[in-house]
């Protein structure tokens, strides 16, 4: 039986964190790096990840990589998983944490902002996990896939709270698209989980919480939004060996919002 440290462990795995220069995406890539996995962190902009890729470096002593890549685009998709081979060894371990959100009356809103939301939340997962997918069968590897989601996915939301019908789409594609995946990769050893955190101060939930946070918290459970480092632990735990036996399930983190 293998110990509580080793079912943690991540040496010698390699991860690859979208959106890992900020927000959730760099909460996990730290926790990927304190287990031990070399981390690729990506993002439109690819400065944006380079100072943390530089801070686990030092930190931990990990192999790091900052990289760019739009996730809705199957070139910069494909370029990436090759750039990450190449430099740290093939990718077994995906975050796929890239998002992005446009707030505005259902009725308003514009076709181009939803395309364009639809376009990186649920397109944008779906390009990322198909590439890490041939590649792990073309291997015959086994990998795990971490989505991140939303309770907007898994719920409606008062316009007061969250009005992006656009955002809660895309979450609930996501939360759709994991669970079909996990059936159909199975076969494989892929497994395909995903996490729907509630609300966490990150640059997008930024101007909502400075409006709302006091009147938000109030109808959370637990009485607040989640601190900085409340999503590692279920992160670590989908994508370690401890979770070899879980695929196709949505956890969430929300402090009760959910129940």
């Amino acid at each position: 039986m293998r110990s509580v440290r080793e079912l943690f462990d991540l040496s010698g795995r390699v991860a690859l964190v979208t959106g890992g220069g900020r927000g959730l995406g760099e909460q996990i890539a730290r926790g990927l790096a304190q287990a031990g996995a070399a981390v690729a962190l990506a993002s439109r902009k690819r400065e944006a990840c380079e100072g943390v890729a530089r801070e686990l470096a030092d930190e931990h002593g990990t192999r790091t990589l900052a990289l760019r890549m739009d996730v809705a685009s199957e070139d910069e998709v494909r370029a990436a998983f090759d750039e990450v081979q190449a430099r740290l060894g093939p990718v077994d371990l995906l975050v796929n944490n890239s998002g992005t959100s446009w707030g505005a009356p259902a009725a308003q809103m514009t076709l181009d902002a939803w395309r364009k939301v639809m376009d990186v939340n649920a397109t944008g997962t779906f390009l990322c996990s198909r590439e890490m997918a041939l590649r792990l069968i073309a291997r015959e590897a086994p990998g795990a896939i971490l989505n991140i989601a939303s309770i907007a996915g898994l719920q409606g939301s008062p316009p007061e709270v969250l009005d992006a019908a656009g955002y809660s789409a895309s979450k609930g594609a996501v939360i759709a698209l994991t669970r079909d995946l996990a059936v159909k990769w199975a076969r494989h050893g892929i497994r395909v989980n995903a996490l729907a955190p509630g609300f966490f101060r990150t640059q997008m939930t930024e101007k909502v919480l400075d409006r709302g946070e006091k009147a938000l918290a109030r109808i959370v459970p637990l009485g607040r939004v989640g601190a900085e480092d409340e999503l590692l632990g279920a992160a670590l735990f989908l994508l370690s060996p401890a979770a070899g036996y879980v695929t196709g399930q949505v956890l969430a983190v929300d402090g009760g919002m959910s129940a």
